[in-house]
């Protein structure tokens, strides 16, 4: 599957805050993810994202 910046995905484990929903904001070798519940934002390995992640929710719609 392939993922962009701006793409809802949900992960396996949920984060401390609660919620399960992050935001990429960052795609390469590594991805950038924001916590939608804390805004917290983590760097992972592009193999360790894509274990952890287990679907796309949907692409936020930016307002420009």
């Amino acid at each position: 599957m392939e993922y962009n910046i701006g793409d809802i995905v949900r992960t396996k484990k949920q984060h401390p805050c609660g919620s399960k929903l992050w935001e990429i904001t960052r795609v390469g070798v590594d991805f950038k993810l924001k916590c939608l519940g804390c805004s917290h934002v983590i760097i992972l390995e592009r193999q360790k994202a894509l274990k952890m992640i287990t679907k796309k929710i949907e692409k936020q719609e930016r307002k420009d």
